[in-house]
Protein backbone atom coordinates (compact mmCIF):
# COMPACT_ATOMS: atom_id res chain seq x y z
CA UNK A 1 0.00 0.00 0.00
CA UNK A 2 0.94 3.55 -0.51
CA UNK A 3 1.98 5.48 2.26
CA UNK A 4 2.18 9.22 2.10
CA UNK A 5 5.57 11.38 3.94
CA UNK A 6 4.53 14.58 4.92
CA UNK A 7 8.39 16.29 5.21
CA UNK A 8 8.88 19.01 7.38
CA UNK A 9 11.79 21.20 7.71
CA UNK A 10 12.63 22.34 11.20
CA UNK A 11 12.05 25.61 12.91
CA UNK A 12 15.11 28.46 12.77
CA UNK A 13 17.90 28.37 15.27
CA UNK A 14 20.26 30.70 16.01
CA UNK A 15 22.64 29.17 13.70
CA UNK A 16 20.27 29.98 10.94
CA UNK A 17 19.74 33.03 11.45
CA UNK A 18 23.57 33.81 11.84
CA UNK A 19 23.74 31.75 8.42
CA UNK A 20 25.95 29.66 9.79
CA UNK A 21 26.31 25.87 8.90
CA UNK A 22 24.82 23.41 11.05
CA UNK A 23 24.94 20.09 9.59
CA UNK A 24 25.65 17.47 12.72
CA UNK A 25 25.67 20.11 14.97
CA UNK A 26 23.15 19.70 17.56
CA UNK A 27 21.68 23.16 17.94
CA UNK A 28 18.14 23.42 19.61
CA UNK A 29 15.35 25.62 18.01
CA UNK A 30 14.75 29.60 19.18
CA UNK A 31 11.91 31.35 19.74
CA UNK A 32 11.20 31.66 15.87
CA UNK A 33 11.96 28.20 15.58
CA UNK A 34 9.15 27.21 18.10
CA UNK A 35 6.82 29.70 16.54
CA UNK A 36 7.36 28.02 12.70
CA UNK A 37 6.88 24.58 14.50
CA UNK A 38 3.42 25.45 15.50
CA UNK A 39 2.72 27.21 11.80
CA UNK A 40 3.60 24.06 10.42
CA UNK A 41 1.27 22.02 13.36
CA UNK A 42 -1.93 24.23 12.10
CA UNK A 43 -1.28 23.43 8.86
CA UNK A 44 -1.05 20.07 9.03
CA UNK A 45 -4.02 19.73 11.86
CA UNK A 46 -6.53 20.26 8.51
CA UNK A 47 -5.55 16.61 7.76
CA UNK A 48 -5.22 13.39 9.09
CA UNK A 49 -1.83 11.67 9.66
CA UNK A 50 -0.94 8.55 12.07
CA UNK A 51 2.55 9.48 13.88
CA UNK A 52 5.12 11.82 13.45
CA UNK A 53 8.80 10.48 13.50
CA UNK A 54 11.79 12.61 13.27
CA UNK A 55 15.37 13.25 13.38
CA UNK A 56 17.23 12.74 16.81
CA UNK A 57 18.72 16.29 16.32
CA UNK A 58 17.36 18.14 19.21
CA UNK A 59 15.88 21.32 16.38
CA UNK A 60 14.09 18.37 14.47
CA UNK A 61 12.78 16.65 17.89
CA UNK A 62 11.19 19.58 19.36
CA UNK A 63 9.84 20.67 15.92
CA UNK A 64 8.48 17.04 16.16
CA UNK A 65 7.26 17.00 19.27
CA UNK A 66 5.49 20.58 18.53
CA UNK A 67 3.66 19.00 15.78
CA UNK A 68 2.64 16.05 17.55
CA UNK A 69 1.24 17.76 20.22
CA UNK A 70 -1.09 19.95 18.38
CA UNK A 71 -2.37 16.77 16.28
CA UNK A 72 -3.18 14.93 19.30
CA UNK A 73 -0.32 12.17 18.59
CA UNK A 74 1.87 10.52 20.67
CA UNK A 75 5.95 11.90 21.22
CA UNK A 76 8.06 11.35 17.82
CA UNK A 77 10.30 8.37 17.52
CA UNK A 78 13.60 9.33 16.22
CA UNK A 79 15.51 7.59 13.07
CA UNK A 80 19.27 8.23 12.90
CA UNK A 81 18.62 8.21 9.05
CA UNK A 82 17.09 11.34 8.95
CA UNK A 83 20.02 13.40 10.74
CA UNK A 84 20.95 16.07 8.69
CA UNK A 85 24.05 16.14 6.36
CA UNK A 86 27.05 16.32 7.46
CA UNK A 87 29.44 19.31 6.79
CA UNK A 88 33.18 18.38 8.13
CA UNK A 89 34.84 20.74 9.24
CA UNK A 90 32.78 23.41 7.83
CA UNK A 91 30.35 22.96 10.46
CA UNK A 92 29.67 26.23 12.59
CA UNK A 93 31.32 28.57 9.93
CA UNK A 94 29.59 31.55 7.76
CA UNK A 95 29.58 31.68 4.44
CA UNK A 96 32.71 33.98 4.09
CA UNK A 97 34.55 32.16 6.33
CA UNK A 98 34.29 28.67 4.33
CA UNK A 99 34.99 30.76 1.29
CA UNK A 100 38.15 31.56 2.71
CA UNK A 101 38.81 28.19 4.45
CA UNK A 102 38.31 25.84 1.58
CA UNK A 103 38.08 28.15 -1.44
CA UNK A 104 37.87 25.22 -3.79
CA UNK A 105 35.15 23.58 -1.82
CA UNK A 106 37.30 20.62 -0.07
CA UNK A 107 35.69 20.42 2.81
CA UNK A 108 37.22 17.86 4.52
CA UNK A 109 34.48 15.38 6.39
CA UNK A 110 31.21 16.31 4.31
CA UNK A 111 29.05 13.65 3.82
CA UNK A 112 28.27 13.20 -0.20
CA UNK A 113 25.30 13.71 -1.64
CA UNK A 114 25.38 10.64 -2.96
CA UNK A 115 25.77 8.84 0.70
CA UNK A 116 23.20 11.10 2.38
CA UNK A 117 20.50 10.47 -0.42
CA UNK A 118 20.88 6.56 0.59
CA UNK A 119 20.91 6.45 3.95
CA UNK A 120 17.57 9.27 3.85
CA UNK A 121 15.81 6.67 1.41
CA UNK A 122 16.98 3.66 3.26
CA UNK A 123 15.19 5.39 6.23
CA UNK A 124 12.24 6.43 4.57
CA UNK A 125 11.73 3.05 3.13
CA UNK A 126 11.72 1.70 6.66
CA UNK A 127 9.37 4.08 7.98
CA UNK A 128 6.98 3.51 4.97
CA UNK A 129 7.06 -0.35 5.79
CA UNK A 130 6.21 0.15 9.52
CA UNK A 131 3.28 2.85 8.86
CA UNK A 132 2.15 0.69 5.45
CA UNK A 133 -0.44 2.72 3.74
CA UNK A 134 -0.52 5.38 6.54
CA UNK A 135 0.17 8.99 7.10
CA UNK A 136 3.35 10.27 8.18
CA UNK A 137 4.95 13.63 9.47
CA UNK A 138 8.68 13.54 9.02
CA UNK A 139 10.29 16.26 10.62
CA UNK A 140 13.86 16.28 9.31
CA UNK A 141 16.37 18.89 7.86
CA UNK A 142 16.95 21.03 4.48
CA UNK A 143 19.55 19.06 2.79
CA UNK A 144 17.14 15.99 3.94
CA UNK A 145 14.57 17.10 2.73
CA UNK A 146 16.09 18.45 -0.68
CA UNK A 147 18.10 15.22 -1.36
CA UNK A 148 14.77 13.41 -1.39
CA UNK A 149 12.84 16.47 -3.92
CA UNK A 150 15.79 16.19 -6.71
CA UNK A 151 15.76 12.48 -6.76
CA UNK A 152 11.83 12.47 -7.13
CA UNK A 153 11.58 15.45 -8.66
CA UNK A 154 15.42 16.63 -10.27
CA UNK A 155 15.86 20.50 -10.19
CA UNK A 156 12.87 21.11 -8.12
CA UNK A 157 14.36 22.47 -5.53
CA UNK A 158 16.65 24.93 -7.58
CA UNK A 159 13.91 26.12 -9.26
CA UNK A 160 12.03 27.84 -6.34
CA UNK A 161 13.41 30.95 -5.24
CA UNK A 162 12.71 29.77 -1.09
CA UNK A 163 13.08 26.51 -1.88
CA UNK A 164 13.08 25.29 1.71
CA UNK A 165 12.14 27.46 4.26
CA UNK A 166 12.26 26.93 7.81
CA UNK A 167 8.67 25.10 8.27
CA UNK A 168 7.96 24.48 5.33
CA UNK A 169 5.72 21.35 4.25
CA UNK A 170 6.68 19.00 1.50
CA UNK A 171 4.57 16.35 0.45
CA UNK A 172 5.90 12.78 -1.29
CA UNK A 173 3.70 9.10 -1.63
CA UNK A 174 6.15 6.21 -0.97
CA UNK A 175 6.39 3.85 -4.12
CA UNK A 176 7.42 0.21 -2.56
CA UNK A 177 7.83 -1.54 -5.94
CA UNK A 178 10.30 1.56 -7.19
CA UNK A 179 11.92 2.08 -3.47
CA UNK A 180 11.40 5.51 -4.46
CA UNK A 181 9.47 8.53 -3.27
CA UNK A 182 7.07 10.30 -5.88
CA UNK A 183 6.94 14.08 -5.16
CA UNK A 184 3.34 14.98 -4.43
CA UNK A 185 3.38 18.78 -3.92
CA UNK A 186 6.66 21.14 -2.97
CA UNK A 187 6.36 23.56 -0.05
CA UNK A 188 2.74 22.01 0.25
CA UNK A 189 0.32 24.97 1.60
CA UNK A 190 -1.75 22.31 2.76
CA UNK A 191 -5.01 22.39 1.12
CA UNK A 192 -4.16 26.21 -0.39
CA UNK A 193 -5.49 27.80 2.83
CA UNK A 194 -1.64 29.15 3.82
CA UNK A 195 1.64 29.84 1.94
CA UNK A 196 2.88 28.22 4.83
CA UNK A 197 5.41 29.29 7.77
CA UNK A 198 9.11 29.84 6.52
CA UNK A 199 12.05 32.37 6.24
CA UNK A 200 14.77 33.04 4.41
CA UNK A 201 15.98 30.67 1.65
CA UNK A 202 17.57 27.53 2.05
CA UNK A 203 20.36 28.42 -0.66
CA UNK A 204 21.12 31.17 1.36
CA UNK A 205 20.85 29.92 5.17
CA UNK A 206 23.32 26.87 3.49
CA UNK A 207 25.71 28.27 0.69
CA UNK A 208 27.54 24.85 0.49
CA UNK A 209 24.12 23.18 -0.81
CA UNK A 210 24.46 25.97 -3.41
CA UNK A 211 28.13 24.35 -4.20
CA UNK A 212 27.99 21.01 -6.96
Amino acid sequence: MTTRLSLVRHGETDWNRQRRIQGSTDVPLNDTGRAQAAGAADLLARRRFDAVVASPLSRAFETGSIIADRLGLRVPDTYAGLVERSYGEAEGLTDAEIRVRYPHDDVPGRESRAALLARVTEQLAEIAVRFDGGSVVVATHGAVIRSVVNAAAPGTADRHRTPIRNGSIHSFRWDPERFHAELVRFDDPVDDASDGPGGAAFAYQNPLERRS
